[in-house]
């Protein structure tokens, strides 16, 4: 969150390889501006929550999931500093192989292991009313997390096809339970009401920390099937709209075009506003703007376009048309029906017709979840842009 002189601090830090001391020393720079964690969790015996990316099983090194080597810099630092009550865990994109097996495939449980953290229950989950919700009033929440006292966020930067990226807001959607991340998607079905879901969730459950690997992020297809790329930095922050804000400089695309930037600004999750972003990297103050001057990947595959931001009001008849939408590459599709399987609606918005191979999708249904996109375990569906998107687009710059 923002401190009380209105201003958010984000540490952009070299951390240019895994190398456990490498990381150690990258975040404990950080924690030692904080004032250490002392000054961020006051008691130490409460149960700590340490929070990964763990989308679905796959090898560290794809950069699909938070890299075990940051989460076991977080777990031995909050271990030396004293604290014994530490426990991990995430609710995967979907219910199989479960959330202990892909915790395992990560290689998150074993480097838990060396410092006693356990896995939380993310089994089952129960309702938590949130009165003061903008656009959510409830959620189910994984018991693991309703059991814990504080949580640790630990957040990977990658693309995201429904809100641009994913950072340290969007990472909280899996302490939601199971199924119930479906859901959700169902009940707010468009980017910004999402956004504005996740800004509630964010309110509910406010991280102390948000640690973002940003070693190696993710362009492209993401946020299973995109591109590894080399970035070098970790991100610190207690505010996590600053920190996906100054991600979002690094990457070079425009914090304004992310939805979860602006809705978590509006309901008072952290600052979006530049003017108030103080970015210390190596010592020296910066802007999110200089961030971009000085490190921004303009080559970064992420979306950019304006198109679907509702600038184009005299437009809106033709929204169906300016959609993205999910398609399915029939020569890598190895017919899993995990997609099928992925999609929240029922009944379900693409399916495989009798006697064919490779699924189909009924667009007038699809609300563009991007779920079947996000947990395709083979990389054969891609999200595309219309042409009249892109010509709108090429008409907005």
């Amino acid at each position: 969150m923002t401190g009380q002189s209105g201003r958010a601090a984000v540490y952009l830090i070299d951390c240019p390889d895994y190398g456990e001391e490498t990381v150690a020393k990258a975040l404990a720079s950080a924690l030692s501006a904080l004032g250490g964690w002392e000054a961020l969790l006051p008691e130490k015996a409460e149960r700590i929550l340490i929070k990964p990316n763990l989308l679905t099983r796959a090898d560290p090194e794809r950069a699909v999931t938070t890299h075990p080597a940051v989460f076991s810099a977080v777990c031995a630092s909050l271990k030396r500093a004293g604290y014994g009550n530490l426990f991990f865990g995430d609710s995967p994109g979907a219910p199989y192989p479960g959330a202990e097996r892909i915790a395992e495939e990560c290689g998150i449980t074993a480097a838990a292991a060396p410092f006693g953290a356990v896995q939380a229950d993310f089994s089952g989950g129960r309702e938590y009313p949130f009165p003061g919700g903008r656009t959510a009033k409830s959620f189910i929440i994984a018991n693991g997390v309703l059991s814990c006292d504080r949580i640790v966020n630990v957040c990977k930067l990658k693309t995201h096809m429904l809100e641009r990226m994913t950072g340290a807001q969007k990472n909280l959607f899996g302490i939601v339970y199971g199924l119930n991340k479906g859901a959700c998607h169902v009940k707010y079905p468009n980017a910004a009401d999402f956004a504005g879901m996740l800004a509630d969730l964010n309110r509910a459950f406010p991280p102390v920390l948000h640690v973002m690997d940003a070693v190696d992020a993710m362009e492209g297809n993401g946020p299973h099937n995109g591109t590894k790329k080399h970035l070098g930095k970790l991100l610190v922050s207690t505010d996590p709209v600053a920190l996906d804000v100054v991600a979002c400089s690094l990457i070079a695309l425009d914090p304004a075009l992310v939805p979860t930037n602006r809705r978590g600004a509006m309901a008072g999750v952290g600052t979006d506003d530049p003017a108030r972003i103080d970015v210390w990297a190596g010592g020296e103050r910066l802007t999110p703007g200089e961030v971009r001057e000085r490190y921004g990947d303009a080559a970064f595959d992420v979306y950019r376009g304006k198109a679907d931001r509702g600038n184009v009001r005299q437009l809106r008849f033709l929204s169906p048309l300016l959609k993205k939408r999910p398609r399915i590459d029939p020569d890598r599709c190895v017919s899993c029906g995990v997609c099928v399987r992925s999609c929240p609606l029922e009944p379900k918005a693409l399916a495989v017709p009798e006697g064919k191979r490779v699924p189909v999708y009924d667009y007038k249904r699809c609300i563009r979840c991007f779920c079947c996109q996000e947990m395709c375990p083979h990389g054969a569906i891609s999200v595309k842009t219309t042409l009249l998107a892109r010509l709108v687009d090429r008409n907005l710059k």
